[in-house]
């Protein structure tokens, strides 16, 4: 049998129903985790600009790698945490595997994940 919980949550805005005001409650929250899980994975420390626009882009970039993680990890069949998917993507970028094959079994050998680079004087005509 589960517990019912009751939570408290305050407002000075009258005019919203409790309904609403939770409701703006778990949206706020989900802001939140999302800021933490782009600070711990993608350090904003250091901004490669100094003027709003450089540090504007670097937060952007940022948002857009989060997302495109986010996809990978729900189409991925094999469950990952999210940090462990965003260390092992960063520490196999410059290598050329197959990142898709990789993901769904880290454990198959290395001579099957590993792709060769397509030539590039053949792809252009």
């Amino acid at each position: 049998m589960t517990a019912k919980k009751i939570y408290s949550f305050i407002s000075n805005n009258f005019l919203l129903s409790p309904d609403k005001i939770c409701d703006i409650y778990k949206h706020r929250w989900q802001i939140e985790t999302m800021f933490k899980r782009l600070k711990q994975n993608f350090p904003l420390k250091y901004f490669l600009g100094d003027n709003q626009n450089a540090i504007e882009i670097q937060i952007w970039c940022g948002l857009i790698i989060q997302l495109l993680m986010l996809v990978k990890q729900k189409r991925t069949k094999r469950r990952w945490a999210y940090s462990n998917m965003v260390s092992m993507i960063r520490l196999h970028l410059m290598s050329y595997i197959n990142m898709f094959s990789f993901m769904e079994n880290p454990t198959q050998k290395w001579d099957y994940l590993t792709t060769k680079p397509p030539d590039i004087q053949l792809t252009m005509f």
